[in-house]
């Protein structure tokens, strides 16, 4: 029965000219319904991307942050052990007796009455 093709007439009067007017006005208010969804859903998408790209570059950064703060504290470690070495060694340095025996131990200076002998670096076996 769906096969067969409608032969119906449709009556030209005031009523189903107002009546076919109504329904295309709400075939455009349909079709614009639809168009604003897909637009709204189209910005909506674009706007989830971009917000998700942007979490995801300030994680990269942020892991790139801790690692470069756990190299400068590693070399700021490093940088007050080194300088409580010189502060001990300028300690050190005030001492008279501490020069004393840098000078005779670097630079072969002798007390009075000391005799400094130089011994090649030989093997002493021989």
């Amino acid at each position: 029965m769906s096969s067969r093709k409608k032969t119906v007439a449709q009556i030209d009067s005031s009523y189903m000219n107002q009546y076919n007017a109504h329904v295309e006005r709400q075939k455009r208010k349909k079709q614009r319904l639809v168009r604003r969804l897909v637009l709204f859903s189209v910005i909506v998408m674009l706007a989830i991307g971009s917000m998700t790209t942007y979490h995801f570059k300030q994680r990269a950064l942020k892991e790139e942050k801790i690692k470069q703060y756990e190299q400068l504290e590693q070399e700021l470690a490093t940088l007050k052990k080194e300088e409580s070495n010189l502060k001990e060694e300028i300690e050190l340095l005030n001492d008279d007796e501490y020069i004393l025996e840098i000078a005779r131990t670097n630079y072969f200076f002798s007390k009075k009455g000391e005799i400094i002998f130089n011994n090649p670096d030989k093997d002493p076996s021989y």
